[in-house]
């Protein structure tokens, strides 16, 4: 019996192991880093006319980081967004979104985020959660990231990337405008997918 019951602790301890593996070693990433938006994209996608998507993204906008690889909580980010370049791929559309209907770009040119607090859930699947600011309403906002590496670059340049996305309802930023369509709906959805490829340098 004896034998019998060392290999069945011998199994549960294997398993053990392979549901709770080891945190990878990411000391390497503690600092400050400013994302390069060459080689990022702020975008999002909303439902439209209820059967399909719109797809958009901001081209400008500036962020920074600051990552503490050994202690992920200790993590932050700021982002401000031009809310002006929004592009939807169509000219007329975006002229609607600038204007008071929308994001009235005149009064409130920028969206701004900053995290209140940052989780390593697993793997190299982190939760950061902060305060997004929109036509001067502030909520909180979850977004959910995937760590996607870190390199040297060609210039000698520290780089890692975060892939990210969030889920919110328009409304509650005072994105409130719609039009009921004839076979009965809305022209626009409220929930709004946000999306993050993000490239970031370290600071020297």
């Amino acid at each position: 019996m004896g034998i019998f019951n060392r290999t069945k602790n011998a199994a549960t301890t294997a398993t053990a192991v392979i549901e709770a593996p080891a945190s990878p070693d990411l000391s390497h990433l503690t600092g400050d880093w400013a994302i390069d938006t060459t080689h990022s994209e702020v975008g999002f996608s909303v439902r439209h006319a209820m059967v399909t998507n719109v797809k958009g993204r901001f081209t400008e906008y500036d962020g920074k980081l600051h990552l503490d690889g050994t202690t992920p909580g200790n993590s932050s980010a700021e982002l401000v967004i031009k809310v002006a370049s929004i592009d939807t791929n169509q000219a007329q559309r975006d002229e609607h979104l600038r204007t008071g209907d929308f994001f009235a770009t005149e009064t409130h040119p920028e969206i701004r985020f900053r995290s209140t607090s940052a989780e390593r859930l697993r793997g190299d699947t982190y939760r950061m959660t902060g305060e997004l600011t929109i036509k001067d309403t502030t909520r909180p906002i979850v977004l959910d990231l995937d760590y996607t590496g870190s390199a040297t670059d060609a210039y000698g340049a520290e780089r890692v990337g975060f892939e990210g996305s969030a889920v919110l309802d328009r409304t509650d930023w005072g994105l409130t405008y719609n039009a009921a369509l004839e076979t009965g709906g809305v022209l626009i959805g409220e929930k709004v997918k946000l999306s993050f490829d993000i490239s970031a340098v370290k600071a020297a």
